[in-house]
Protein backbone atom coordinates (compact mmCIF):
# COMPACT_ATOMS: atom_id res chain seq x y z
CA UNK A 1 0.00 0.00 0.00
CA UNK A 2 0.96 3.71 -0.36
CA UNK A 3 1.96 5.85 2.41
CA UNK A 4 -0.63 8.30 1.46
CA UNK A 5 -4.93 7.26 1.92
CA UNK A 6 -6.08 7.94 -1.44
CA UNK A 7 -9.69 9.61 -1.45
CA UNK A 8 -11.49 5.83 -2.01
CA UNK A 9 -9.73 4.92 1.06
CA UNK A 10 -10.72 8.34 3.21
CA UNK A 11 -14.53 7.62 1.70
CA UNK A 12 -14.35 4.41 3.44
CA UNK A 13 -12.84 5.21 6.49
CA UNK A 14 -15.87 7.64 6.92
CA UNK A 15 -18.18 4.90 6.25
CA UNK A 16 -16.69 2.73 8.84
CA UNK A 17 -16.86 5.56 10.89
CA UNK A 18 -20.09 6.13 11.32
CA UNK A 19 -20.65 2.43 11.35
CA UNK A 20 -19.51 2.70 14.89
CA UNK A 21 -16.40 1.00 14.28
CA UNK A 22 -13.34 1.77 16.70
CA UNK A 23 -9.88 3.02 14.71
CA UNK A 24 -7.73 -0.35 15.68
CA UNK A 25 -11.22 -2.13 13.54
CA UNK A 26 -10.81 0.57 10.80
CA UNK A 27 -7.38 -0.47 10.85
CA UNK A 28 -7.40 -4.24 10.40
CA UNK A 29 -10.42 -3.83 7.94
CA UNK A 30 -8.96 -1.19 5.37
CA UNK A 31 -5.51 -2.78 5.70
CA UNK A 32 -3.48 -0.04 7.04
CA UNK A 33 -1.66 -0.08 10.48
CA UNK A 34 -3.84 1.69 12.94
CA UNK A 35 -0.77 5.18 13.23
CA UNK A 36 -1.77 5.54 9.72
CA UNK A 37 -5.55 5.97 11.01
CA UNK A 38 -4.84 7.81 13.95
CA UNK A 39 -2.70 10.17 11.88
CA UNK A 40 -5.51 11.05 8.87
CA UNK A 41 -7.87 11.33 11.77
CA UNK A 42 -5.51 13.94 13.56
CA UNK A 43 -4.53 15.94 10.71
CA UNK A 44 -7.61 15.89 8.58
CA UNK A 45 -10.61 16.30 10.71
CA UNK A 46 -12.65 19.66 10.46
CA UNK A 47 -15.09 21.69 12.83
CA UNK A 48 -17.82 19.10 11.27
CA UNK A 49 -15.98 16.45 12.03
CA UNK A 50 -14.01 13.78 9.67
CA UNK A 51 -15.03 14.29 5.63
CA UNK A 52 -13.32 12.45 2.74
CA UNK A 53 -13.74 15.51 0.60
CA UNK A 54 -12.35 17.86 2.87
CA UNK A 55 -9.85 15.60 3.69
CA UNK A 56 -8.53 15.07 0.59
CA UNK A 57 -8.40 18.77 -0.21
CA UNK A 58 -6.74 19.35 3.11
CA UNK A 59 -4.08 16.85 2.76
CA UNK A 60 -3.41 18.01 -0.99
CA UNK A 61 -2.97 21.25 0.19
CA UNK A 62 -0.21 19.93 2.53
CA UNK A 63 1.66 17.97 -0.03
CA UNK A 64 1.53 20.90 -2.50
CA UNK A 65 3.10 23.24 0.35
CA UNK A 66 5.70 20.36 0.65
CA UNK A 67 6.85 20.31 -3.06
CA UNK A 68 10.09 22.14 -4.49
CA UNK A 69 9.47 24.22 -7.92
CA UNK A 70 10.35 22.63 -10.69
CA UNK A 71 13.91 23.46 -11.90
CA UNK A 72 12.11 24.22 -15.33
CA UNK A 73 10.33 27.12 -13.48
CA UNK A 74 13.85 28.89 -13.48
CA UNK A 75 13.54 31.37 -16.50
CA UNK A 76 17.13 30.34 -17.16
CA UNK A 77 17.22 26.62 -17.06
CA UNK A 78 13.51 26.91 -19.48
CA UNK A 79 15.55 29.14 -22.01
CA UNK A 80 18.42 26.79 -22.04
CA UNK A 81 16.26 23.74 -22.44
CA UNK A 82 14.42 25.46 -25.27
CA UNK A 83 17.40 26.72 -26.88
CA UNK A 84 18.93 23.20 -27.30
CA UNK A 85 15.23 21.35 -28.23
CA UNK A 86 15.39 24.08 -30.63
CA UNK A 87 18.71 21.98 -31.88
CA UNK A 88 16.78 18.71 -32.24
CA UNK A 89 18.82 17.64 -28.95
CA UNK A 90 17.11 14.99 -26.80
CA UNK A 91 16.29 15.30 -23.49
CA UNK A 92 18.73 12.60 -22.22
CA UNK A 93 21.60 14.83 -24.28
CA UNK A 94 20.00 17.81 -22.60
CA UNK A 95 20.53 16.14 -19.41
CA UNK A 96 23.54 15.06 -19.53
CA UNK A 97 25.39 18.33 -21.16
CA UNK A 98 23.59 20.29 -18.29
CA UNK A 99 26.27 18.98 -15.75
CA UNK A 100 29.29 19.76 -18.09
CA UNK A 101 28.36 23.11 -18.86
CA UNK A 102 27.29 23.72 -15.05
CA UNK A 103 29.68 21.84 -13.05
CA UNK A 104 29.56 23.86 -10.01
CA UNK A 105 25.91 24.80 -10.72
CA UNK A 106 23.59 22.05 -9.15
CA UNK A 107 20.78 24.39 -9.57
CA UNK A 108 20.89 23.97 -13.21
CA UNK A 109 21.15 20.08 -13.63
CA UNK A 110 18.71 18.36 -14.89
CA UNK A 111 17.16 14.95 -15.65
CA UNK A 112 15.90 13.62 -18.44
CA UNK A 113 12.80 12.49 -16.83
CA UNK A 114 12.25 16.53 -15.24
CA UNK A 115 12.52 17.42 -19.33
CA UNK A 116 9.80 14.80 -20.32
CA UNK A 117 7.69 16.00 -17.77
CA UNK A 118 7.56 19.08 -18.05
CA UNK A 119 6.48 18.93 -21.90
CA UNK A 120 3.85 16.45 -21.16
CA UNK A 121 2.28 18.81 -18.31
CA UNK A 122 3.71 22.83 -19.35
CA UNK A 123 4.75 22.17 -22.81
CA UNK A 124 3.04 19.90 -25.02
CA UNK A 125 4.35 22.46 -28.07
CA UNK A 126 7.85 20.70 -27.59
CA UNK A 127 6.78 17.21 -28.47
CA UNK A 128 7.63 18.32 -32.14
CA UNK A 129 11.10 18.64 -31.77
CA UNK A 130 11.66 15.27 -30.23
CA UNK A 131 12.01 12.23 -32.75
CA UNK A 132 10.09 9.88 -30.83
CA UNK A 133 7.34 12.95 -30.19
CA UNK A 134 8.16 13.36 -26.30
CA UNK A 135 8.37 9.52 -25.11
CA UNK A 136 10.62 8.55 -23.07
CA UNK A 137 13.29 5.88 -24.17
CA UNK A 138 12.41 2.67 -23.14
CA UNK A 139 13.83 1.26 -20.43
CA UNK A 140 12.38 -1.92 -20.16
CA UNK A 141 14.54 -5.36 -20.19
CA UNK A 142 17.01 -4.67 -17.71
CA UNK A 143 15.93 -5.70 -14.36
CA UNK A 144 18.80 -7.38 -12.33
CA UNK A 145 18.99 -10.94 -11.26
CA UNK A 146 16.27 -11.99 -13.36
CA UNK A 147 15.82 -15.74 -14.99
CA UNK A 148 14.29 -15.51 -18.64
CA UNK A 149 11.83 -17.62 -20.03
CA UNK A 150 14.42 -19.77 -22.04
CA UNK A 151 15.26 -21.00 -18.43
CA UNK A 152 11.33 -21.88 -17.25
CA UNK A 153 10.83 -25.72 -17.30
CA UNK A 154 8.86 -27.12 -20.01
CA UNK A 155 6.39 -28.55 -17.30
CA UNK A 156 5.20 -25.39 -16.84
CA UNK A 157 5.17 -24.49 -20.88
CA UNK A 158 3.38 -27.13 -22.00
CA UNK A 159 0.61 -26.38 -18.69
CA UNK A 160 0.90 -29.69 -17.30
CA UNK A 161 0.04 -28.45 -13.56
CA UNK A 162 -1.30 -25.79 -11.60
CA UNK A 163 0.09 -23.10 -9.52
CA UNK A 164 2.47 -21.20 -12.65
CA UNK A 165 1.56 -17.66 -12.57
CA UNK A 166 1.42 -15.29 -15.54
CA UNK A 167 1.85 -11.18 -13.85
CA UNK A 168 1.61 -8.34 -15.14
CA UNK A 169 0.09 -4.50 -14.40
CA UNK A 170 -2.96 -2.37 -16.06
CA UNK A 171 -1.89 1.10 -15.50
CA UNK A 172 -4.41 4.15 -14.65
CA UNK A 173 -4.77 7.25 -15.71
CA UNK A 174 -1.34 10.04 -15.41
CA UNK A 175 0.50 6.36 -14.49
CA UNK A 176 -0.12 7.25 -10.96
CA UNK A 177 -1.85 4.06 -10.41
CA UNK A 178 -2.39 0.17 -11.38
CA UNK A 179 -4.23 -2.78 -11.19
CA UNK A 180 -1.48 -5.58 -10.86
CA UNK A 181 -3.03 -8.82 -12.58
CA UNK A 182 -1.43 -12.46 -11.43
CA UNK A 183 -3.41 -15.47 -13.49
CA UNK A 184 -2.90 -19.28 -12.97
CA UNK A 185 -2.05 -20.20 -16.33
CA UNK A 186 -4.24 -23.99 -16.49
CA UNK A 187 -7.09 -22.74 -15.02
CA UNK A 188 -7.60 -19.17 -15.75
CA UNK A 189 -7.94 -18.36 -12.37
CA UNK A 190 -7.27 -14.24 -11.82
CA UNK A 191 -5.97 -12.30 -8.64
CA UNK A 192 -5.89 -9.31 -8.43
CA UNK A 193 -5.26 -6.28 -6.55
CA UNK A 194 -4.79 -2.20 -6.62
CA UNK A 195 -1.65 -0.31 -6.22
CA UNK A 196 -1.80 3.22 -6.49
CA UNK A 197 1.30 3.61 -7.34
CA UNK A 198 4.05 2.19 -9.79
CA UNK A 199 7.13 1.70 -7.50
CA UNK A 200 8.25 -2.13 -7.59
CA UNK A 201 8.29 -1.61 -3.60
CA UNK A 202 3.97 -1.15 -3.79
CA UNK A 203 4.01 -3.53 -6.51
CA UNK A 204 5.40 -6.44 -4.21
CA UNK A 205 3.35 -5.85 -1.56
CA UNK A 206 0.20 -6.28 -3.62
CA UNK A 207 1.39 -9.55 -4.97
CA UNK A 208 2.18 -10.62 -1.34
CA UNK A 209 -0.93 -9.99 -0.15
CA UNK A 210 -2.78 -11.71 -2.91
CA UNK A 211 -0.98 -14.32 -3.37
CA UNK A 212 0.49 -15.64 0.11
CA UNK A 213 -3.04 -17.17 1.49
CA UNK A 214 -2.91 -19.95 -1.70
CA UNK A 215 -2.00 -23.39 -0.54
CA UNK A 216 1.73 -23.97 -1.20
CA UNK A 217 0.73 -26.56 -4.50
CA UNK A 218 -0.76 -23.37 -6.19
CA UNK A 219 2.22 -21.27 -5.65
CA UNK A 220 4.69 -22.96 -8.11
CA UNK A 221 6.19 -20.03 -10.51
CA UNK A 222 5.16 -16.99 -11.90
CA UNK A 223 6.48 -15.60 -14.92
CA UNK A 224 6.18 -11.65 -15.27
CA UNK A 225 6.15 -8.74 -17.61
CA UNK A 226 9.73 -6.41 -17.68
CA UNK A 227 8.17 -3.42 -16.46
CA UNK A 228 10.43 -1.91 -13.72
CA UNK A 229 7.63 -2.37 -11.23
CA UNK A 230 8.37 -6.03 -10.82
CA UNK A 231 12.01 -5.19 -9.74
CA UNK A 232 11.84 -6.09 -6.65
CA UNK A 233 11.13 -10.27 -7.73
CA UNK A 234 13.83 -11.33 -5.35
CA UNK A 235 11.49 -10.57 -2.51
CA UNK A 236 8.82 -11.60 -4.10
CA UNK A 237 9.94 -15.10 -5.04
CA UNK A 238 10.99 -15.40 -1.16
CA UNK A 239 8.05 -14.85 0.37
CA UNK A 240 5.53 -16.40 -1.38
CA UNK A 241 7.87 -19.51 -2.16
CA UNK A 242 8.08 -19.15 -5.89
CA UNK A 243 10.28 -19.42 -8.82
CA UNK A 244 9.98 -16.31 -10.86
CA UNK A 245 11.09 -16.32 -14.27
CA UNK A 246 10.65 -12.92 -16.91
CA UNK A 247 9.15 -12.73 -20.36
CA UNK A 248 11.30 -11.41 -23.38
CA UNK A 249 10.81 -7.78 -24.11
CA UNK A 250 8.46 -6.76 -26.55
CA UNK A 251 7.07 -10.45 -26.54
CA UNK A 252 3.63 -9.77 -24.81
CA UNK A 253 2.15 -13.35 -26.72
CA UNK A 254 4.88 -15.39 -23.94
CA UNK A 255 2.34 -14.27 -21.68
CA UNK A 256 -0.84 -14.60 -23.47
CA UNK A 257 -3.35 -16.23 -20.51
CA UNK A 258 -2.59 -12.74 -18.45
CA UNK A 259 -2.49 -10.45 -21.43
CA UNK A 260 -5.90 -12.00 -22.28
CA UNK A 261 -7.25 -12.16 -19.21
CA UNK A 262 -6.39 -8.02 -18.79
CA UNK A 263 -8.25 -7.57 -21.64
CA UNK A 264 -11.59 -9.07 -19.74
CA UNK A 265 -10.74 -6.64 -17.02
CA UNK A 266 -10.97 -3.42 -19.36
CA UNK A 267 -14.29 -4.45 -20.07
CA UNK A 268 -14.79 -3.21 -16.26
CA UNK A 269 -12.04 -0.25 -16.13
CA UNK A 270 -11.44 1.02 -19.00
CA UNK A 271 -8.39 3.41 -20.30
CA UNK A 272 -8.26 6.53 -18.04
CA UNK A 273 -9.56 5.12 -15.05
CA UNK A 274 -7.64 6.35 -12.19
CA UNK A 275 -7.57 3.30 -10.11
CA UNK A 276 -6.71 4.96 -6.82
CA UNK A 277 -10.77 6.18 -6.75
CA UNK A 278 -11.59 2.73 -7.15
CA UNK A 279 -12.34 0.89 -3.86
CA UNK A 280 -11.08 -2.57 -3.25
CA UNK A 281 -14.12 -4.22 -2.94
CA UNK A 282 -15.04 -2.69 -6.45
CA UNK A 283 -11.69 -4.62 -7.27
CA UNK A 284 -12.69 -7.81 -5.81
CA UNK A 285 -16.24 -7.59 -7.03
CA UNK A 286 -14.50 -7.24 -10.92
CA UNK A 287 -12.30 -10.16 -9.91
CA UNK A 288 -14.93 -12.58 -8.89
CA UNK A 289 -17.18 -11.94 -11.96
CA UNK A 290 -14.05 -12.96 -14.33
CA UNK A 291 -13.51 -15.77 -11.87
CA UNK A 292 -16.99 -17.17 -12.10
CA UNK A 293 -17.14 -16.59 -16.65
CA UNK A 294 -17.06 -19.80 -18.17
CA UNK A 295 -14.26 -20.27 -20.73
CA UNK A 296 -14.40 -22.41 -23.74
CA UNK A 297 -10.92 -24.15 -23.33
CA UNK A 298 -12.42 -25.69 -20.19
CA UNK A 299 -15.25 -27.00 -21.45
CA UNK A 300 -17.36 -23.57 -20.38
CA UNK A 301 -16.54 -24.68 -17.05
CA UNK A 302 -15.40 -21.12 -15.01
CA UNK A 303 -11.72 -20.70 -13.90
CA UNK A 304 -13.86 -20.48 -10.36
CA UNK A 305 -15.10 -24.24 -10.54
CA UNK A 306 -12.14 -25.49 -11.70
CA UNK A 307 -9.70 -24.60 -9.01
CA UNK A 308 -12.43 -24.96 -6.25
CA UNK A 309 -11.22 -28.14 -4.60
CA UNK A 310 -7.68 -26.73 -4.59
CA UNK A 311 -8.12 -23.21 -3.20
CA UNK A 312 -9.70 -25.02 -0.19
CA UNK A 313 -6.47 -26.88 0.43
CA UNK A 314 -4.18 -25.98 3.32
Amino acid sequence: MANHLTFGERELLYRLRKQGKTTAEIAELMGRHRSTIYRELGRNTGQRGYRPKQAQRLAETRRLACRRPCKLADPEVYKYVEDHLELRWSPDQIAARSRLDFPRRRSRWLSDQTIYNWIHQREPSWCEKLRRGGRPPERRGKLAGCVRIDGRPDVINRRRRYGDWEGDTIVGKGRRSALVTMVERKSGYLRVGRADDMTAATTARVIQRRMKNLPPPLRRSATFDNGKEFAEHEKIAKACDMDVYFAAPYKSWQRGTNENTNGLLRQYFPKGVDFSRISHQEVARVEKLINERPRKRLGYKSPAEVLAKRLCRN
